[in-house]
C-alpha cells in the first residue's frame, strides 16, 4: 500500500440496520448524504477516522468513528434521525497544542494542552471553556469529564464562541483528547 493509500479514509454507509439496503462508500467529505442515499442506519469504517453528523453540511449532533462495525448506531449514539454528512478527519502526525479560554471570544483564563485532559476542573481548576485556539493537531472536545457527553470535532484554527457553533446550544467542554493515529 503506498503512503498515499494509508492517510485515506474509507467508509460505507447502509441505508438499513445490520449494514442491510443500498450502501454509499465514502473516501472524503461528504455534506450532504441524501443525494445517495434516502437514510442510513448503519456503516462500516473500513480504515481511517470520520465524524458523523445528524443533520447536512457538519452540524448537529456530532459522533467520532474510528475502525470498526456499527451495525445499529442509533442506539450507541442517541441519534434519532440518522447520519447525514461525514467529513473524513486526516491524520496528523506531530505535535498537539491548543489554548483553552474559559469564555467567548478567548476571555478569561487560558490555558495551553499538549495531551489529553480528562477534565479542565480537576487539572486547571477551570469550571467552563467556552473558546479555544487549535494551533497543532486534531481534538475531539467533550462535553463531560472523562470524554463523556456530546462530542465536537477540532481541527486547527480559532473557535471563539462554542454557542454559536452549536447553532445556539449551551455547548461547554469540560474533557479534551487529540486524535492520534491511533484509529
Amino acid at each position: 500500500m503506498t503512503t498515499a493509500g494509508m492517510n485515506m479514509g474509507r467508509i460505507i454507509f447502509y441505508e438499513d440496520r445490520n449494514f442491510q439496503g443500498r450502501s454509499y462508500e465514502c473516501m472524503n467529505d461528504c455534506s450532504d448524504m441524501t443525494s445517495y442515499l434516502s437514510r442510513c442506519h448503519s456503516c462500516r469504517v473500513e480504515s481511517g477516522c470520520f465524524m458523523v453528523y445528524d443533520r447536512p453540511n457538519f452540524i448537529g449532533n456530532q459522533y467520532f468513528m474510528r475502525r470498526g462495525e456499527y451495525a445499529d448506531y442509533q442506539n450507541l449514539m442517541g441519534m434519532t434521525d440518522g447520519i447525514r454528512s461525514c467529513r473524513m478527519i486526516p491524520m496528523h502526525r506531530g505535535s498537539f497544542r491548543m489554548r483553552i479560554y474559559e469564555r467567548e471570544n478567548f476571555g478569561g483564563q487560558m490555558h495551553e494542552i499538549l495531551d489529553d485532559c480528562e477534565s479542565i476542573m480537576e487539572r486547571y481548576r477551570m469550571s467552563d471553556c467556552q473558546s479555544c485556539h487549535v494551533l497543532d493537531g486534531h481534538w475531539l472536545m467533550y462535553e463531560q469529564p472523562h470524554y463523556r457527553g456530546r462530542q465536537m470535532y477540532m481541527r486547527p484554527g480559532e473557535y471563539r464562541n462554542f454557542r454559536e457553533m452549536s447553532g445556539g446550544l449551551e455547548m461547554r467542554f469540560m474533557s479534551m483528547r487529540r486524535i492520534t493515529d491511533m484509529c
